[in-house]
């Protein structure tokens, strides 16, 4: 496997998945803004997205594709038959909790915004459109079963892909915008659990290759379909904590009008670096550490970790710079349109400021956390992430009365530097990972690449200043000028100081 490569190709889709998801924010900011029928589509969007990105986005593999390496090692018969012991006992558990949500929906939204509870209106559409959305939750969950099980065999293309469907119905349904009225919620939602099905669809017809699905509810649960679940909760918990921590920012958030599309918005910029920084490398390196881990190579195990760890940081640093320097001009280009107002602008651009210093801590999160999967071990990163949830949950409640919203990203900001910092002691501790010599050089020397594109982007919003200006109609022209004009900045910088080797696009492990 090439691990440049194959994170290329899962960032590419991935990229292309964002750009999309981008196009749909900005239509969706151009009719709903940061209205009444916005925050309660949000929060009934927010729901089943942040299962998707649990499951969908690296999660879902950390308990799996170890011990489906495992059973293929063994032989092709044993590893379908874990699989099909997975899907079934899934695919049950899944249709329970979906009935037992709708069913209690009203009690279910009261928990997840409990800030919509004084007003009745929001509420009630928060509580039809979340109805609407939530078996989304199926598809996707079942979709990333068929998403581990390719990534398990180093095929990523179409796992990455998947996203996309969403993304493009809902652009669909958007195109409608100004006929459908205030019924675009509605239809939006519907969207949402069509699209979830349609990616279970997609991502069966390149796993049939590889595994045969056989529906069976009379299933035995054998010790291996034990081993299995007792990961898969913690897992999902210690890989997705970003996700969680952002779940509760929406549940505490709810209590002040317009704070949680205020943070979707912030939300949408920062994960289009984290998904291939972050992300990207933790699901395409967890196979084959897994193997390498079962195989007891060391010297293969240290090699891919340190320059897993070295590309995380060569991607979020940079961008941490620019967004650190621009975070109000990248909103303001992005999505300072229509309805989507100059104060709206302001309270995201807040927001995306402090959630910025926290993207390095959101990417090595999920980095360090494979290193852990690699190794059979779920529970040390869930007692990590739990702390650091916890910790999150203090302070966002604690301040909240003080400050308002913008409390949230700092404390996840916080939450996620204590996360990451005690991973890798922990790591350290049980002889998981240790630094090299390389690393360490490489390491400074992004560090200072990612200084002088942050001063280079600055002076490009300076001078592009007029036409970035909110009222100026081709501003998103003028930040991707920018933009581009700032990577090959930086790509210059880091060959000429030798930041970035251009023979590691050659590497394999």
């Amino acid at each position: 496997m090439n691990l440049i490569k194959s994170t290329g190709t899962f960032g590419f889709y991935t990229i292309i998945s964002r750009l999309l998801g981008y196009l749909r924010d900005i239509l969706i900011a151009i009719f709903l803004g940061t209205s009444l029928l916005a925050d309660a589509f949000f929060v009934a969007f927010r729901i089943p997205n942040t299962f998707r990105r649990l499951f969908a986005e690296g999660t879902f593999n950390a308990a799996f594709v170890p011990s489906y390496t495992s059973e293929i090692n063994k032989n092709k018969k044993s590893s379908n038959k874990f699989a099909n012991d997975i899907f079934n006992l899934l695919f049950l558990g899944l249709l329970i909790l979906v009935l037992i949500v709708e069913i209690f929906m009203p009690v279910f939204i009261g928990l997840i915004a409990p800030g919509f509870i004084g007003d009745s209106e929001k509420i009630e559409i928060a509580i039809n459109l979340t109805r609407i959305t939530f078996p989304f939750l199926i598809f996707v969950s079942l979709a990333s079963f068929f998403s581990a099980i390719l990534n398990s065999h180093n095929k990523f293309a179409a796992a990455s892909s998947a996203p996309i469907i969403l993304n493009l119905v809902l652009i669909g349904i958007l195109l409608f915008g100004k006929l459908l009225g205030d019924h675009l919620v509605y239809y939006l939602s519907f969207g949402i659990s069509i699209s979830g099905f349609l990616q279970l669809i997609f991502l069966y017809k390149f796993v049939k290759k590889f595994y045969l699905l056989k529906v069976n509810l009379n299933f035995k649960v054998t010790k291996s379909v034990k081993i299995f679940f007792k990961k898969l909760l913690p897992s999902i918990f210690s890989s997705g904590v970003t996700q969680i921590n952002i779940l509760v920012g929406t549940i505490i958030a709810s209590f002040q009008a317009s704070a949680v599309s205020y943070l979707y918005y912030a939300d949408r910029i920062y994960q289009i670096n984290l998904a291939i920084a972050g992300i990207a490398i933790g699901v395409v390196v967890l196979p084959q550490l897994s193997k390498f881990v079962h195989q007891g190579k060391k010297n293969k195990i240290s090699s891919i970790q340190n320059k897993a760890l070295e590309l995380s940081m060569f991607l979020s640093l940079p961008a941490t710079a620019a967004l650190l320097v621009g975070s109000e001009i990248i909103i303001s280009a992005l999505f300072g349109y229509g309805s989507f107002n100059s104060e709206s602008v302001y309270n995201s651009a807040k927001a995306l400021y402090y959630f910025s210093l926290g993207l390095p801590a959101f990417a090595l999160i999920k980095v360090f956390s494979s290193f852990f999967f690699a190794n059979h071990d779920t529970k040390t990163p869930f007692y990590i992430s739990l702390a650091s949830v916890f910790l999150n949950i203090i302070i966002s409640v604690y301040y909240f009365s003080h400050i308002g919203f913008i409390i949230i990203p700092i404390a996840t900001t916080i939450s996620s530097w204590f996360n990451s910092i005690i991973l890798i002691i922990f790591l350290r501790k049980r002889n998981f990972f240790n630094f090299n010599k390389i690393f360490l050089i490489r390491f400074l020397k992004i560090l200072f690449s990612s200084f002088l594109t942050g001063l280079f982007f600055k002076y490009l919003i300076l001078f592009f200043e007029n036409q970035l200006l909110y009222d100026f109609e081709l501003k998103l022209i003028y930040m991707v000028i920018t933009v581009i004009l700032s990577v090959i900045f930086y790509f210059f910088i880091s060959f000429f100081i030798k930041a970035f080797n251009y023979q590691d696009l050659k590497l394999k492990y």
